[in-house]
């Protein structure tokens, strides 16, 4: 029986082990168990015990391999942090909606100094002497006014002022005076962009585009992993062909040398089939180098300590899977980030358009207050008689002729929305012919490898039938080579069929974030978590 045929997971069979493919060959002669022991055994006993002795060994799966990755990854650490810088910016303009304290204090302001000044009574400017002392703070509570949960882009404020100050007379008196006013106060903008609500949003979207870039590279890494598993598959599927055919030509050796015994003309089979044993070894021995080259590199990919070694048990499963065309279509369109981004980078548009209109066009400002306030020379009587104050500014800004820079600057960012617009449709129509033509990509290789794994299992049968044929003398050695060579030919196309079929797999998977052997999203599959801007990760 090959070995090969025993990694498959159809019918119900199982995997053949080391013991099993030692009972299998109990029938051969001693010295060809000889010859295979002396090759073969030490490379895989070899790396179990070099494995055991400097680390732990990791049966690698593909489900393990992600998670590997996705704990210990120097590439999802850096976008976590990307995530986290994010959220911090968007934390930081939704901390603007809520009230903020500020106090300024200037204490103490001296001055000494002459300057010159306007006397509107002598009609001419003087040379006045200024000493004073001046001590002075403002506590200001400022708050945004959100109406209806929409930010208006106007503040109410609750405003204190107080301070000292003293002038010393050139006469050596001094002039002492305090100062005391409480005011509330409301500024409001008008025909002019909603900076305050604007800002936050941009945020928000850049939050939202940061996280959807996560989860898009999160799948990445998941394929970039998926194919590098399928690469090691691949060369350990191959190494379990190489030994059947090293089981298939072992066998031939035996009926090769019972054969010379009773014709000496077959004697000289023994040497063919001997020399094909031999460079059946070596390619048993080439893909040993090459898995165990490729698990190297895999260890610093999945961020694993040198000491450890990977092993990996091929198993191919053979399920086929129904794909519906429409509705991978509307996974990859609801699913993937690409049309949510570039749905971003549109509503990212219109806020630079409604900006663009802002500058340079009508405006106006308007800014009242109403409070109380007192001066007296005695702090104590500050708050013993104060009078009414209020004020109203209100301040416009009418453009008249700025040589069309407006009209142009608006319709550049016009052209860019129209862009962006255009590239959403693109997207649409790329994203459903590329579905349509993978769907069909995987239907094609699922096809091809069920064929395969029919001539697969005919191809092993002919294997056994021309070793009963050989040795009654109705085939030649070469035939009898040309035969395990054709069944290691057919594993190894049905190999490739097999992980064309994955990944294709892989690639529909990748368009459409879906997994459609578990039924289950890529994101779900895996465990990635939602990310909630207000907390970190």
């Amino acid at each position: 029986m090959s070995l090969y045929k025993s990694a498959l997971k159809y019918s119900g069979r199982r995997i053949i082990s080391g013991g099993d493919i030692e009972m299998g060959l109990k029938k051969i002669q001693l010295e060809s168990v000889v010859i295979l022991a002396l090759l073969v055994t030490p490379l895989m006993v070899g790396e179990s015990v070099h494995a055991q002795v400097q680390g732990r060994v990791v049966d690698l799966t593909l489900e393990g391999m992600v998670d590997l990755a996705l704990s210990n990854s120097f590439r999802v650490r850096q976008l976590n942090m990307g995530i986290d810088r994010t959220r911090f910016r968007l934390q930081a303009q939704r901390a603007r909606l809520r009230s903020r304290v500020d106090l300024n204090l200037s204490a103490p302001d001296l001055r000494s100094i002459s300057e010159t000044k306007w006397n509107s009574t002598l009609q001419r400017d003087e040379i006045i002497h200024e000493d004073s002392r001046r001590l002075e703070a403002e506590l200001s509570i400022r708050q945004p006014v959100i109406l209806f949960g929409y930010p208006t882009n106007g503040y109410l404020s609750l405003n204190n002022r107080v301070y000292r100050y003293a002038q010393t007379e050139p006469d050596g008196d001094k002039d002492l005076r305090y100062y005391n006013r409480y005011f509330i106060r409301y500024t409001q903008p008008f025909f002019q962009a909603n900076s305050l609500k604007n800002n936050i949003e941009e945020a928000e979207l850049d939050f939202e585009d940061t996280q959807l870039e996560f989860y898009d590279d999160v799948v990445e890494i998941v394929d970039d992993l998926s194919g590098d598993y399928f690469e090691l598959f691949e060369s350990a599927y191959q190494r379990i062909i190489n030994e059947a055919r090293v089981a298939n030509l072992t066998e031939a050796v035996a009926a090769a040398e019972e054969l010379a015994l009773t014709d000496t003309t077959r004697a000289i089979d023994l040497g063919q089939i001997q020399v094909e044993l031999a460079n059946a070894v070596e390619q048993v021995q080439q893909m040993e180098s090459q898995f165990r080259l490729q698990a190297a590199s895999l260890t610093t990919t999945l961020n694993l300590s040198p000491s450890d070694s990977i092993t990996l048990t091929p198993t191919i499963d053979v399920r086929p899977i129904e794909i519906d065309v429409e509705q991978a279509t509307q996974f990859a369109l609801q699913l993937t980030p690409r049309m949510r981004q570039l749905n971003i980078t549109y509503r990212e548009s219109e806020i630079n358009l409604e900006n663009t209109r802002s500058r340079g066009s009508f405006r106006m400002d308007l800014a009242m207050s109403y409070g109380r306030e007192m001066q007296d020379p005695a702090f104590r009587q500050l708050w013993d008689r104060p009078s009414n104050t209020y004020t109203i500014d209100v301040n416009a800004y009418l453009p008249i002729w700025d040589w069309g820079q407006r009209s142009a600057s608006i319709a550049s960012s016009r052209i860019g929305l129209d862009q962006v617009q255009l590239r959403i449709e693109q997207a649409e129509q790329q994203i459903r012919s590329q579905v349509q033509n993978q769907v069909r990509n995987v239907e094609e290789f699922e096809a091809r490898t069920i064929a395969m794994e029919g001539n697969l299992a005919l191809a092993n049968d002919l294997s056994v039938s021309s070793i009963d044929l050989y040795q009654e003398g109705s085939i030649s050695a070469l035939e009898l080579i040309q035969s395990f060579q054709r069944e290691s030919d057919t594993a190894n196309n049905f190999l490739d069929a097999y992980l064309g079929w994955r990944r294709a797999l892989l690639r529909i998977q990748q368009l459409t974030f879906y997994d459609f052997e578990t039924m289950l999203p890529v994101l779900e599959r895996f465990g990635i978590p939602m990310i909630d801007p207000n907390t970190q990760s």
